[in-house]
């Protein structure tokens, strides 16, 4: 059976040849990941050309580099010792040196203040502000380490004024509406203005990328409620948040997060170290399987793997590890979610789609099939988080590639003339050929009457080979299929 949850799998143009690619896609990657902060448009292409050598249903998530702050451009790292106190100041551009470390931020003076605290290097180093003068910072060192060039800096508890989008982000989002991509997942979300300013872009363009929004900082999880109102999606991006927020919560959060999305029929990626270990070596840490094991049982639609396939040792063996740990966990993890599900203005569209996926439990049923032209029914779906695999037939090959980001959903491209008889013969046809449903298996049909606008209408179960027969034709699938 197809697993249900998605793999996101982060590609670079170090490890992008078409065969690796085609084994990744078979091994279980849905959707191709491009992270900006570390490519430039020339290699850009270069990964989705070979994707698109593989299949052209894997969607492209590009992720800006968004509003972050670095140290800047150095000729030699500085060494520090616990206790030691040193200079910090905020200037594009100027070396860092034993004397002063710079950073990319013309405001980080002025928006620190005594007592504040300054991690270097993905919290590798810990500062504390002691001092504040007009154009630096004397920071104590709180364990000993090395300050590099072009390192992250996170300011856990200090809200930073930078803009929601550097310029190389404006320009890659403009190389993304060019390109026709299908995601743009934007770095430190810190309120809805942020994605509203790329929409903003996207609306000018007339393009239909989705945004989904990272959250990674205090901020983004003090307005979650507005950022989600205005994006296909989140991603909680553990790297990250995991600094500017206790460590320890970053599991609550987690859950609270997904909880959320799920009600609002929001797609969730759960990203960042999920098997970081496996960069270097060819088996995972226990923890990490556990890892997985956690945001499946919480009904995350998506689980994302970064450096692991992007520049790590084993990435085939990467998302061959986490499908295997994905499918156990989703044999053990609780049916449904009865009753989290926010209503909709379609309320037909709820109740048929609550009604679907409790015949799973109640008659197990082996498969949903359905046909949507926005991917909204499947969506519906997908939320009540069911145990067996959505097979929705999409007018619309954009949609297609859109909900292959969402749970327990297959998505498959229907010609927009195609009738509901025929979609749904050319579905069971397809999944018998694939030996993903037998003959006597109970198949639900999710369909409308009243034309595609007017949402689903009615639920139809029945056994494939039932649903196949024309008139009582004593061998239907070797007379329809």
């Amino acid at each position: 059976m197809e697993k249900l949850t998605k793999i996101v799998a982060t590609i670079s143009d170090l490890k992008c040849d078409p065969e690796l690619l085609r084994s990744l896609y078979e091994a279980g990657m849905d959707v191709v990941r491009i992270n900006t902060a570390h490519q430039q448009p020339d290699q850009t292409l270069k990964v989705m050309e070979n994707t698109r050598k593989v299949s052209a249903k894997i969607p492209f998530m590009l992720d800006t580099k968004g509003p972050e702050i670095r140290t800047n451009e150095s000729n030699q790292d500085v060494e520090v010792t616990q206790g030691q106190l040193i200079k910090f100041s905020g200037k594009p551009g100027a070396p860092s040196s034993p004397d002063c470390i710079y950073v990319d931020y013309e405001q980080f003076v002025n928006d620190l203040g005594e007592g504040k605290k300054i991690m270097i290097d993905d919290g590798a180093l810990e500062l504390t502000v002691v001092e504040k003068h007009t154009d630096h910072l004397i920071c104590q060192v709180n364990n000993s380490g090395v300050i590099q060039p072009r390192k992250s800096v996170n300011l856990p508890g200090t809200e930073i004024s930078l803009p929601a989008l550097s310029q190389k982000d404006r320009k890659y989002i403009d190389f993304a509406v060019e390109h026709d991509m299908d995601y743009i997942a934007h770095s430190f979300v810190r309120n809805k203005e942020d994605v509203l300013e790329i929409q903003e872009i996207l609306d000018r363009h007339q393009s239909r990328i989705k945004i989904i929004a990272k959250i990674e900082n205090q901020q983004g999880i003090d307005n979650f409620d507005e950022i989600l109102e205005h994006v296909h999606g989140i991603m909680i991006a553990r790297g990250d948040l995991a600094i500017e927020v206790p460590a320890e919560r970053i599991p609550v959060v987690q859950a609270e997060l997904i909880k959320k999305c799920i009600r609002q029929k929001k797609a969730v990626i759960v990203a960042t170290q999920m098997l970081h270990s496996m960069i270097k070596n060819p088996r995972p840490t226990r923890a990490e399987l556990s890892d997985i094991a956690t945001a499946v049982f919480s009904g995350t639609d998506s689980v994302m793997l970064s450096g692991e396939t992007a520049f790590g040792k084993y990435p085939l063996e990467s998302v061959q590890i986490m499908t295997k740990t994905v499918r156990e966990a989703e044999k053990s993890r609780s049916m449904g979610l009865e009753g989290k599900v926010m209503p909709h203005d379609n309320q037909v569209s709820v109740f048929l789609s609550r009604t679907a996926v409790r015949s799973i439990d109640k008659l197990n049923t082996k498969a949903i099939i359905t046909d949507t032209d926005t991917g909204k029914t499947a969506r519906y779906l997908a939320a009540f988080r069911g145990r067996v695999p959505i097979y929705a037939q999409c007018y619309d090959s954009r949609v297609m590639r859109e909900l292959a980001l969402t749970y327990g959903i297959v998505a498959d491209y229907m010609d927009v003339e195609t009738s509901k008889k025929d979609f749904i013969r050319a579905t069971l046809c397809r999944l018998l050929e694939r030996k993903e449903i037998k003959e006597e298996d109970l198949i639900l049909v999710l369909a409308g009457n009243f034309g595609k606008k007017a949402g689903p209408s009615f639920v139809e179960i029945s056994t494939a080979s039932n649903m196949l027969s024309d008139q009582g034709a004593l061998n239907p699938r070797e007379k329809l299929c």
